[in-house]
């Protein structure tokens, strides 16, 4: 039975997980696909130290280019994240020949035009289920099951350690840096966790998930992308009062010629299944014309989750080998109806505001005055109990209104002597 020989570049977390799953199901791969996957070389800089899989120490090295340039490999897998040297190893892989399987959403996210396109120049595949939702299988999902479907949105949980943060400043009633410091704890968040944080790595995300869908691949800087540091556990509080959940969402949906792709904080109804999804897991909802609404979910990260995405692709670039195929996983069409990417401002969502102000006659008034003033209309409004020094939460749910006119009313309203501390609006998803 003639193997499939397989270079591994990062021996890490997921790296391990890898190894131990071609080790441990092999003979179940086998029988599945018919024929052996066979893991010929290792790099990692350090070899040393002791893993939880034991391999052979003559496939062991140091050198990446003895993956990358023997002949005999037939996949890369590369998992030593970041963008440098990843990328170059990369396109050295494809330039030897070699198909690569990879989980670097940000190297695919940020140079992935480079990648594809010299990729396909030298018919050679570049496979990266593990990159969006770990082990969900939401890129062959929507690769292939939903192939035929013009796609309307999608939206997503697609952070891990966000999601686990607002989860626990929620349930447990504590402040972000708390949250923050348990998430790092539990090994949920990096050193830096600034990534995570801020929505970059869901932007990341988004953007190959767009691409699939929709058949263009935007930057990061086409992408408005706001984080969740500033989201108090009392907006958590209001939130849930009001029946809603705040999420780190990832949004993309297309309205007549035009595509919104954004990922901010929102409130969710609460008998939304988005709303439900607590801790590290990561959900993605998309919408096609033909299948309606699809929910995936499950671990967003993890080793083995992660590990058995890698696997999938492994399987997959062995049929296309073994069957003499060439099928570039980035093959889907652009969607020429759409004619432009619609910028924040000119958005229009319902909002939550909450402000900090005096406890005096008349501050209502002035606040909805200047709303007004903007067209930004109030559906419902509270008045939460005295603070410190006789200043107020004041709660607002507004109707629809346009993103540019809510961020002028705001910076007004933010100016009054009456009013304490910057004013925080957060969007509100319709689903």
């Amino acid at each position: 039975m003639k193997g499939i020989n397989v270079g591994l570049l990062g021996f890490g977390t997921v790296g391990t997980g890898v190894v131990k799953i071609l080790k441990e199901k092999q003979s179940l791969l086998r029988a599945k696909i018919g024929t052996n996957i066979v893991l010929k070389k290792i790099c990692d800089k350090d070899i040393e130290s002791k893993r939880a899989v034991t391999v052979n120490k003559d496939i062991l090295t140091t050198n990446p280019y003895e993956v990358i340039k023997d002949p005999q490999i037939d996949i890369v897998i590369e998992l030593i994240g970041g963008i440098q040297p990843a990328k170059e190893y990369i396109i050295e892989a494809l330039k030897n020949g070699k198909h690569v399987v990879t989980a670097n959403k940000a190297l695919l996210a940020q140079e992935g035009k480079e990648i594809f396109a010299l990729a396909k120049n030298h018919q050679r595949c570049v496979y990266f289920e593990a990159s969006v939702g770990a082990g969900i299988p939401i890129i062959k999902s929507i690769r292939e099951g939903l192939v035929a479907n013009r796609f309307l949105s999608i939206r997503g949980i697609l952070n891990g350690t966000s999601n686990f943060i607002l989860t626990c400043m929620s349930e447990d009633k504590c402040g972000f840096k708390e949250a923050l410091r348990e998430a790092k704890q539990k090994g949920y968040a990096e050193a830096d966790p600034s990534l995570d944080i801020e929505g970059i790595d869901s932007a990341h995300k988004l953007i190959l998930l767009v691409y699939l869908c929709y058949g263009r691949l935007f930057e990061l800087k086409d992408i408005f992308v706001e984080g969740i540091s500033h989201i108090s556990s009392v907006d958590l509080l209001y939130a849930k009062e009001m029946g809603f959940n705040i999420k780190l969402l990832a949004i993309a949906k297309k309205i007549k010629d035009e595509l919104e792709i954004r990922v901010h904080p929102t409130l969710i109804p609460q008998e939304h299944l988005l709303s439900s999804v607590r801790g590290i897991f990561n959900a993605i909802y998309v919408s096609g014309d033909l299948v309606n609404d699809l929910l995936f979910y499950g671990p967003g990260a993890g080793q083995m989750s992660a590990a058995s995405a890698v696997v999938a692709d492994l399987v997959d670039l062995t049929q296309h080998i073994k069957a003499g195929l060439f099928r570039p996983i980035m093959d889907s069409v652009e969607d020429t109806t759409i004619h432009r990417l619609k910028k924040i401002d000119n958005i229009e969502s319902r909002y939550y505001i909450r402000f900090m102000a005096i406890d005096k006659p008349g501050v209502l008034a002035k606040i909805s005055g200047l709303l007004g003033r903007y067209q930004i209309s109030i559906a419902s409004v509270t008045q939460k109990e005295r603070r410190k020094q006789k200043v107020v939460p004041i709660v607002m749910v507004t109707h629809e209104a346009k993103e540019r006119n809510l961020k002028e009313a705001l910076l007004k309203i933010g100016k009054l002597d009456v009013v304490k501390d910057k004013p925080i609006a957060i969007r509100i998803e319709e689903l």
